[in-house]
């Protein structure tokens, strides 16, 4: 499976929270932002049914 580039700007606070919960869960910023992404699209897709 090949993934898709994608260019993200985000707010310099934004991405120092999310740098500090991506090592807290032993993960990259970007695999945090991709398994934060998930959990939302699954989410949706639940409450849509």
């Amino acid at each position: 499976m090949s993934k898709k580039r994608l260019l993200l700007r985000i707010d310099p606070a934004l991405h120092e929270d999310l740098r500090a919960w991506a090592e807290q869960d032993f993960r990259s910023i970007n695999a945090q932002i991709e398994f934060i992404l998930n959990q939302a699209v699954s989410k949706r897709k639940r409450s849509d049914k």
